[in-house]
């Protein structure tokens, strides 16, 4: 797989082995991380879950037949509309038209025989963003510098980057704050579950050797280091990725976001894809670990091929005298 790019999550719903060791070489080649559901009756849990999906692969005889399948194809449109359902032809189906529901809630279908059809659907709807190396390399470097900075004698470890579709909100506290430049507009979100992050500032609290009254932190504490660790991560992306626009080249368009708490979703009123990074401190002494969740959310506007990294040269350091050559 490469590396080099992020990767994104499919959540594959075929039946037949026939074909399976060809996706698996063509998931590998797209940087795609195929999941199955090892029990079709609860494909509506998984969908419900909070797990982070680019898209998925459905086939046309899901289930044993193209009327089943559209009712799955149905329940996905329901569950997580935002999904894009890329469409295997199984080639066994009758000459009758597939089923509306098939058919409507497909953006693109293909057919093993020339997988050319699946290329180009992979691009268009789960990596429809190029997102820069230079910049997937950066949020991640400014991210861990600012978490082992914030959170003292812990481990840093990160997921690789992936793309995803689906609109779940992680965990039970989260930050949003505006990123504006010449090259993007949109938003990065940070997202935490409330427990774990209380118990790692607790820790941090006792290993500065406060007394028991301090280190019992509360929600209002947990707000205020999660508030301070977003506006570090921002500072330094800003910094380091976004030249400000003036006010005659602000571009002043805005979406609504949408937030439904009982079904844990946030909208950002567009269908781009969000870029995201999911990070893990972790205290081998006591154990204690905390899962923090990073997006990127490039929803207003997105012009890659701006895109530009503020970087400062050797040479500029040592004309100005702060670095001596040895």
């Amino acid at each position: 797989m490469n590396t080099s790019k992020p990767v994104s999550k499919v959540l594959v719903l075929d039946d037949c082995p026939a074909h399976a060791q060809l996706l698996k070489l063509f998931f590998d080649e797209h940087n795609l991380i195929a999941l199955k559901v090892r029990d079709s009756s609860r494909l509506s849990t998984v969908l419900a879950t909070n797990i982070d999906l680019g898209g998925v692969l459905l086939a046309d005889d899901y289930g044993g037949s193209v009327e089943q399948a559209a009712t799955v194809a149905a329940r996905i449109n329901t569950l997580r509309p935002e999904l894009p359902v890329i469409l295997r032809s199984s080639g066994n189906t009758t000459a009758d038209p597939l089923p509306r529901a098939l058919t409507s809630a497909a953006c693109a279908s293909f057919d093993t025989a020339d997988m050319t059809a699946l290329r180009a659907a992979v691009e268009r709807c789960i990596f429809s963003l190029d997102f820069p190396n230079a910049l997937v390399r950066g949020i991640a470097e400014i991210t861990e510098a600012r978490l082992a900075a914030l959170f003292d004698g812990v481990t840093v470890q990160r997921d690789t980057p992936s793309v995803v579709r689906d609109r779940i909100i992680f965990g039970e506290v989260f930050s949003l704050i505006p990123l504006e430049g010449t090259w993007c507009r949109g938003y990065m979100l940070m997202q935490a579950e409330e427990e774990p992050l209380l118990g790692m500032i607790e820790r941090d609290r006792a290993a500065r050797q406060l007394g028991n009254d301090e280190a019992q932190a509360g929600f209002r504490d947990l707000n205020n280091v999660f508030g301070e660790l977003t506006n570090l991560i921002w500072g330094a992306f800003k910094d380091r990725f976004l030249v400000q626009r003036n006010a005659r080249e602000a571009n002043q368009v805005q979406v609504p976001l949408l937030v439904n708490h009982k079904h844990r979703y946030i909208s950002f009123g567009s269908d781009n894809p969000q870029l995201r990074f999911q990070y893990r401190l972790c205290d081998e002494v006591s154990g204690q670990s905390v899962s923090i969740d990073q997006r990127f959310v490039f929803n207003l506007s997105w012009s890659p091929e701006d895109f530009s990294e503020n970087t400062v040269d050797v040479d500029d350091l040592v004309e100005s005298g702060e670095l001596d050559l040895f």
